[in-house]
């Protein structure tokens, strides 16, 4: 595995979440989950994808299917291979390689149905400047212009304005960058937009409903953890900072809420302790607050926002089980949910435009006599009802 700064840092990916507002889950009186049908929630096993992969990216396309794409094959090489799930069949199958190998990289769904790839690692490495489009209805990828600096590790953030922001990440020296530019689909180019006030890597970025993005905590050149926090203006292409938060983090998940606000959660501290602690984000004051824990400590998680608001936090690598926690914004509190079928981090999880969530590959957690023993890369996949 990839180590840019030492042991500390072991792994790392940036997970796309899509959000989709289908369906409902509530809780009833005794703390369980329950689903509007009056059935408990649960994970239920789906079809298995073509390769075993981590640190892949997952897109829900128009048309209900969802694009998985490239990935660490468990041994260091970078696939090119993608699938694609239909949900209806509960199946994968292949669809176009993409035209390079590459993990570690970001992937985004365009207005117009493409999906824009961004970067990564080449399984040798080094980081890519490279980018490529995936047309759903051809099932082909094709190169689109070069980033301005090669990364791994970086954000990408979908504007108001169509256009594609990507912030920080790795070089291919593995030099953090504090750099950031903008893609635009019209024109298929990158160019630089202003620099963010440190260097970032490991950090996430939030889309606000005002159409700023939050970029929060991940690692600095040094390789310090951060609690500072900033935000881009899209109007005016800078970088200024906003509020800290309570704990520096990275490796963390961030979910904007209905409410406006951002779920911080998990993540490894500046002593490379994984987190259970939680903080909200308030955009009208700036501010990071204290909410309550997760259940478990946990790092290379998903964050899924349901319809109902709430949010849930699946797998990571501080899993001493296979129970996903969901977060009540009401409440303020997150309570267990039904037990996923097999533990994992580094997995990708993407809201189907049924409700339900795909949970997909992944690093496999096995519990032994002695602890947790890691197995390997996944192909398999699971649903949460």
């Amino acid at each position: 595995m990839l180590n840019r700064i030492g042991s500390a840092f072991v792994k790392l990916t940036v997970v796309s979440m899509l959000v989709i507002l289908i369906g409902a889950i509530g809780c009833s009186s005794d703390g369980s989950v329950k689903s509007d049908s009056g059935g408990a929630t649960s994970f239920a096993p789906t079809g298995s994808m073509t390769a075993a992969r981590e640190f892949h990216t997952a897109t829900l396309l128009s048309s209900g299917m969802v694009l998985i794409a490239g990935g660490d094959d468990g041994h260091g090489d970078a696939l090119a291979s993608a699938e694609l799930y239909d949900p209806t069949a509960g199946t994968f199958t292949a669809t176009g390689s993409t035209t390079v190998g590459r993990y570690y990289h970001t992937a985004m769904l365009l207005p117009n149905g493409k999906v824009l790839i961004v970067g990564g690692d080449d399984g040798h490495g080094d980081a890519l400047a490279s980018a490529e489009l995936y047309d759903p209805t051809a099932g082909i990828f094709a190169s689109t212009g070069d980033m301005t600096a090669a990364r791994e590790f970086h954000t990408t953030t979908l504007l108001v304005n169509g256009l594609v922001l990507t912030t920080g990440g790795f070089d291919t020296d593995g030099n953090s960058l504090s750099s950031a530019e903008m893609y635009d689909p019209a024109t298929g180019i990158f160019t630089a937009t202003g620099s963010m006030s440190q260097h970032r890597v490991g950090h996430t970025a939030t889309l606000l409903v005002n159409g700023m993005v939050l970029i929060a905590g991940g690692l600095d050149a040094g390789g310090n953890s951060l609690s500072s926090a900033e935000l881009y203006d899209p109007a005016t292409g800078i970088f200024a900072a906003t509020g800290s938060m309570a704990v520096a983090r990275y490796v963390h998940s961030a979910t904007l809420l209905v409410n406006g606000m951002v779920l911080i959660a998990g993540g490894f501290d500046a002593e490379a302790n994984s987190l259970s602690s939680a903080e909200l984000y308030d955009p009208a004051t700036g501010i990071f607050a204290a909410t309550g824990s997760m259940n478990q400590h946990r790092v290379g998680h998903t964050a899924t926002l349901l319809v109902n608001g709430m949010v849930l936090i699946a797998g990571g690598a501080e899993l001493v089980n296979v129970t996903p926690d969901l977060y009540d914004p009401a409440a303020g509190t997150f309570a267990a949910t039904g037990d996923m079928t097999t533990a994992r981090e580094f997995h990708t999880a993407t809201l189907l435009s049924s409700g339900m969530v795909l949970i997909a590959g992944g690093n496999g957690l096995v519990l032994t006599a002695s602890g947790q023993d890691d197995s390997g890369n996944l192909a398999s996949a699971e649903l949460y009802e």
